[in-house]
């Protein structure tokens, strides 16, 4: 497959047309993949918001004490009163805050951008990114599938890759379980996350800072001939380190 970003885009905000400006910039494709980053879908969608708008609630002010206290710096408690009112709950609060999001992504601070936000101190994810890919999708002149992306971390691992959180036109899975591989045993367990596979590589050519690459496009990609599940987000019944982390007490283990 051939991964490529789509160059001279310009500055998006609230109401520009997505899908047409891409067209403008790049030939899209039926059987393409275009990777659109969450920012510009929210700059689109009007999800930026200036801290002035969040009036810290107790339980702000008090994460934010603890949050300063813990690492130095002083927290702005709007913020954590902006993370409080995205998200559906917070799993962790300190050392960092661990949040559940309507559309059932976990993510620190509720993926809230506080880098490239434009004229606004603060960029929120889109309330519904599969329902944005879906919008954009169809705008399309062309047929592609369309995957809304982020940055995000993962346990057990430093740094941060590119991750889906919305997408149209393509199953987030790659279901192999059933089928036999060269010593012919049959797979049981691998389910491929296609999507975040997708999107971590069209990260590695749109950048991240000030790199102005928000759009890729995935050409050439095939998907096979395999089963298929639209599922991303772990249900919380059988998620292992999210039912640890409500458990764990940060105070207790460290001593504080």
């Amino acid at each position: 497959m051939h991964v490529f970003a789509v160059p001279d885009l310009p500055e998006f905000t609230n109401g520009d047309a997505i899908a047409a400006t891409i067209e403008d910039s790049s030939d899209i494709r039926d059987d393409d993949v275009v990777c659109i980053a969450s920012t510009i879908v929210s700059k689109v969608e009007g999800r930026a918001a200036d801290l002035s708008s969040f009036d810290p609630s107790t339980r702000a002010d008090r994460i934010s004490q603890r949050l300063t206290s813990i690492h130095g710096d002083v927290v702005d408690p709007r913020f954590i009163q902006a993370i409080i009112e995205d998200s559906t709950e917070l799993i962790t609060e300190v050392p960092f805050i661990l949040s559940l999001t309507e559309f059932g992504h976990i993510g620190v601070n509720a993926g809230i951008d506080r880098s490239n936000t434009g004229s606004n101190d603060l960029l929120l994810l889109p309330k519904d990114p599969s329902r944005s890919a879906a919008q954009i999708r169809e705008a399309f002149s062309a047929d592609p599938a369309v995957i809304v992306t982020d940055t995000s971390g993962r346990p057990f691992r430093t740094a941060q890759r590119g991750v889906a959180i919305g997408w149209a036109g393509i199953p987030a899975t790659r279901d192999w379980r059933g089928e036999i591989d060269r010593d012919g045993h049959e797979l049981e367990v691998t389910v491929e996350s296609v999507i975040d596979e997708l999107s971590a590589a069209a990260n590695l050519v749109t950048g991240e800072g000030n790199d102005g690459f928000p759009v890729a496009v995935i050409r050439d990609f095939e998907f096979g001939e395999h089963d298929s599940t639209d599922t991303l987000y772990r249900a919380e019944s059988n998620d292992i380190v999210r039912s640890a982390l409500k458990e764990w007490n940060y105070e207790e283990e460290n001593g504080e």
